[in-house]
């Protein structure tokens, strides 16, 4: 193996193939970078061509990674660790609140719920500018990737603080003129003789009737989508019956529960995390504590 390489060591290059490791191809570790995917691509070359060896074989389905690629890991994962701890010293001595702060939420809370709390936050807080990250994945705070998460599960690496402040209440709902067209559900089982709007992969909605005893398939929504707002916007329209967050409802006078008290769907568990060391750094504290403090009001 080719040493050389060490006198021109060349961090991003590192951090290339760890993130190209852990999504198992270019196109995923370019979106988790945010560069393109050829620059992932020629770090990657570059850094097998300082090394002296291989360390992904390219197939049709994405990387797949070679004996030597797992065996340079634990040490790249250790370089990485040095790297984050490194920043995270840097953002830590800084005492200012005026800057910019990262948040991640799932998208149904980032469209719904985040804008009015951050519209209070601005007058709260003049001096910080917000990026807020609306997706349904979990993003990696320790890779700095975002400050602070609000999230559905609990983060289980140790060296984030999650702060459990809420449970968001869950819910069959329908539009009243679907429920005019079609006529009113009495007991659990007359959702399946109506026209139900579902996940398209996720299976959550798929267990939970499962654990009512009823085996049911995808098959039986009439409109399948991952996109929690595209579900809540076919609600409004009137197309079927679909489960929502309560928060979603709560303002549309149009859009009633059916079954409640009858139909059981246990609620979701609210998080908010944020790196350990992060909390020292006094902009990021003041963005975590307002919104501890607001997002249970709105849930």
């Amino acid at each position: 193996m080719n040493t050389s390489w060490q006198h021109g060591f060349d961090w991003n290059l590192v951090r290339s193939f760890l993130v190209a490791l852990d999504q198992g191809s270019l196109l995923g570790a370019a979106r988790v970078l945010g560069i393109s995917q050829p620059t992932v691509g020629r770090h990657i070359a570059e850094l097998e061509s300082q090394l002296g060896v291989v360390l992904f074989e390219r197939t049709g389905r994405g990387l797949l990674p070679t004996a030597t690629a797992l065996q340079l890991c634990e040490a790249a994962r250790g370089m990485e660790a040095g790297a984050l701890q490194l920043a995270r010293t840097l953002s830590g001595v800084q005492t200012q609140t005026a800057g910019t702060v990262r948040i991640t939420a799932s998208v149904p809370v980032a469209v719904n719920l985040m804008p009015p709390l951050l519209a209070r936050m601005r007058l709260a807080l003049p001096d910080i500018q917000v990026e807020l990250v609306s997706s349904n994945q979990v993003s990696n705070l320790l890779r700095r990737e975002a400050d602070i998460a609000v999230r559905m599960v609990r983060p289980d690496q140790s060296s984030l603080v999650a702060r459990k402040i809420g449970e968001v209440g869950l819910g069959a709902y329908a539009h009243r003129s679907y429920l005019a067209r079609r006529g009113p559900l009495r007991k659990p089982t007359d959702l399946l003789h109506h026209d139900l709007i579902g996940s398209d992969t996720d299976t959550a909605i798929l267990q939970g009737f499962q654990a009512m005893g009823y085996p049911v398939t995808r098959e039986v929504f009439v409109l399948r989508s991952d996109d929690f707002i595209v579900q809540w916007q076919a609600v409004r329209a009137g197309l079927g019956v679909g489960f929502c967050a309560d928060y979603l409802a709560r303002h549309e006078p149009d859009v009633v529960q059916v079954l409640p008290g009858l139909l059981k769907i246990p609620p979701l568990p609210m998080w908010l995390a944020v790196h350990r060391e992060i909390r020292t750094n006094r902009r990021i504290r003041a963005v975590y504590d307002f919104l501890a403090q607001a997002l249970p009001d709105v849930i």
